[in-house]
């Protein structure tokens, strides 16, 4: 337990600021969650969903994983999004990667990377769906950048396939499906222009 004291302590003091700053703020997020906002994002430790957003515990429902994908095959995504489009009723699922992503980086390789491999031979095939594009990019971290790109796109595109998804769809629930990307650099949002609300699927 010792190994951790010094996120027992972060975490004493962040709670101490927070009931300071606002009594109940805890007593009134223990009631419910009422999230407008679905975020599937990288695991990467240096992308974290509340604070880019500047937003506060409760504000937003979060899925992670390698490279930000939303798979039709991973069941803890697929389990994510069925709660927070059914359950909690988001009005909106952001798919957010991120420029420099070491999980997309590892995927134009051909290093033996365990278990990972299987993983990212997802984006081995956005990287073929996209081959003309990629290939006449020469320079390296552009081809990555571009890559961390469209390997958003596609997840979007996954997304708006879910059955989940098209029920809610065809219910009339309100819901739309944006793909977003983030700057490591200059920790700035780009809005990819991919957002898919339904009706124009």
């Amino acid at each position: 337990m010792t190994s951790l004291k010094k996120l027992f302590d972060n975490n004493k003091v962040w709670s101490d600021n927070v009931k300071e700053k606002d009594p109940e703020f805890f007593s009134n997020l223990s009631k419910q969650q009422t999230p407008e906002y679905l975020w599937i994002g990288c695991s990467d430790s240096r992308v974290p969903a509340t604070q880019i957003l500047n937003l506060q515990p409760g504000d937003i429902f979060v899925h992670r994983n390698i490279a930000n994908q939303a798979l039709h095959s991973d069941f803890s995504c697929l389990s994510v999004i069925q709660y927070a489009v059914e359950a909690l009723k988001v009005k909106h699922i952001i798919v957010c990667g991120h420029y420099g992503c070491g999980g997309v980086m590892a995927s134009m390789g051909d290093d033996d990377l365990g278990l990972i491999n299987h993983w990212l031979q997802n984006i081995k095939t956005v990287q073929r769906f996209h081959a003309e594009e990629l290939n006449s990019i020469t320079d390296h971290q552009e081809k990555v950048n571009r890559l961390c790109e469209l390997n958003v796109v596609e997840q979007v595109r996954n997304i708006c396939n879910n059955s989940v998804v098209q029920n809610a769809w065809k219910s009339g629930q309100q819901l739309t499906v944006h793909g977003l990307i983030y700057s490591l650099a200059d920790g700035i949002l780009k809005d990819l222009e991919v957002s898919v609300d339904g009706s124009n699927q």
